[in-house]
């Protein structure tokens, strides 16, 4: 099938912070699985992103088979992790006895054709609903996994991959390299007719100790790959890349005229050189590249307290500050509840749907990360971010929490904060916004000579949105 409307997503030509896709500017946002939906055989992705497309979510990752995890991984239930017999990668079994967890070993020079029929349906049924699937190729490899891969010696007929879990990503097992450029290639023919695709390298690629040197030039040869591959194919995706190592060094990708993609974990993260989303709207925006936070803690396993509200006002921030992608690493989405089905959920999913709503009420594309307008009023224990063109339309966002890396906890209260804004002579119209229920909860105009204003919120419990437009006071 098909998935081809118009051009692939791309970086859009008149604000290439943000995304061009079926001629539309577009805010990628989801709640999302754990990456598996393709490789586990008893997960139902259609009931998933069905899911997704009645929230008016649009965005979705995988991994396409380099890496799955163990059974009791991280949470119950993890589509990263299927169950004995229930896995499909790229490659065929083999006749031969003796994978890691049961099973014939891998043959890598023959391809699944059952395995690429699922991932083509999955491309094109995410397609059909306006959904965006980012497929990451690679991750690190856990010391544990390592083991269990089918690019592993012991797990393929061929008995390649001789490299450590730490030289799985260099170029030091030339051998490996060649396998993984071949699962890079074939994966880019097999997807390349879908307009909904983003193709991302690897992420974390040194949590476990690769040098950064070593690790940078293999992500390199694989952004080549991708680009050789597709200079003879239709269609030319975006290649994402997470930024790893010291800002402007090795494993650092965001200047590099390949990588049209600026992606961070989780909201502020220092661990192994990872720089986490918040922080590169503020360390990398003036690269001028969608700047993406791929994944968010693992909800709700890794919140505390009111769960729903600290995913709430980690996704609110990093939009209204200027981030054009944001996923929330969902494990409600099991193989007995492949929709998310629980009632707090639904508050997540419909906390991101508003976020949509919100952002989409803008003409954003004239917007940009604003440090400017906010001179005064946030408290110190309040986070917040605005996005802005200057005296014509303002998104504004705060909320009362602590950071407690990496995640947020939310300190609920009957908070009222007036925020002093600067900001030029005209008649404005302010709203502001209950992000939880996506309410109108306030209303105001005034008329303004140029300045400081004061704006003062309404009541709020953790978190409140400011939407408001101006007209210059010569044409008022």
């Amino acid at each position: 099938m098909n998935g081809t409307r118009t051009q692939p997503i791309t970086l859009h030509p008149q604000n290439p912070h943000y995304f061009l896709f079926r001629e539309r500017p577009t805010v990628l946002i989801t709640s999302a699985e754990h990456y598996g939906a393709v490789i586990n055989l008893d997960f139902d992705y259609v009931r998933y992103l069905d899911c997704l497309a009645t929230h008016q979510l649009n965005y979705t990752r995988i991994y396409p088979g380099a890496l799955f995890e163990r059974e009791g991984d991280f949470i119950a239930e993890n589509i990263l992790a299927p169950r004995s017999g229930r896995l499909i990668l790229p490659w065929a079994r083999s006749s031969t006895p003796g994978c890691a967890l049961g099973e014939n070993k891998f043959d890598l020079d023959r391809w699944d054709p059952a395995y690429f029929a699922r991932l083509r349906d999955f491309t094109a049924q995410a397609a059909q609903r306006g959904i965006v699937v980012e497929i990451c190729f690679f991750n690190c490899q856990y010391p544990k996994n390592w083991p269990i891969q089918a690019l592993y010696h012991a797990n393929n007929v061929q008995g390649q991959g001789t490299a450590d879990h730490i030289g799985f990503q260099t170029m030091r097992d030339p051998d490996l390299v060649a396998r993984q450029a071949a699962y890079v290639k074939e994966i880019v023919r097999q997807v390349n007719e879908y307009d909904n695709v983003i193709l991302e390298i690897c992420d974390e690629p040194g949590l476990f100790g690769t040098p950064a040197g070593e690790y940078h030039e293999w992500v390199s040869h694989l952004i080549d790959v991708v680009i050789e591959t597709e200079a003879g194919l239709p269609n030319q995706h975006l290649i994402a890349q997470q930024v790893e190592g010291d800002l402007g060094g090795p494993g650092d990708f965001s200047g590099d005229e390949r990588v049209s993609v600026i992606t961070g974990q989780y909201i502020w993260l220092e661990s192994a050189k990872q720089i986490g989303g918040m922080q590169l709207l503020e360390t990398d925006y003036d690269h001028g590249k969608p700047i993406e936070l791929n994944e968010s803690a693992y909800y709700p396993v890794w919140y505390t307290e009111d769960r729903e509200a600290a995913s709430r006002v980690e996704a609110w921030e990093f939009v209204v500050g200027g981030g054009a992608a944001y996923n929330h690493l969902n494990g409600m989405f099991t193989i007995t509840n492949p929709a998310g089905h629980d009632p707090n959920n639904e508050k997540v999913l419909n906390a991101l749907k508003h976020l949509r709503g919100f952002i989409e009420s803008f003409d954003f594309l004239r917007m940009s990360r604003d440090v400017t307008t906010v001179v005064g009023g946030v408290p110190a224990d309040a986070f917040a971010r605005c996005i802005s063109e200057p005296g014509r339309q303002y998104a504004f966002y705060i909320h009362h929490s602590v950071l407690r890396t990496p995640k947020y906890v939310v300190r609920p209260g009957s908070h009222q904060d007036s925020i002093l804004f600067e900001l030029p002579a005209g008649r404005y119209a302010v709203e502001w916004l209950d992000p939880e229920s996506g309410l109108v909860v306030s209303q105001e105009q005034f008329k303004h000579h140029g300045g400081k204003v004061t704006l003062v919120t309404p009541v709020y419990r953790v978190d409140i949105a400011l939407r408001m437009t101006g007209t210059p006071l010569e044409r008022a």
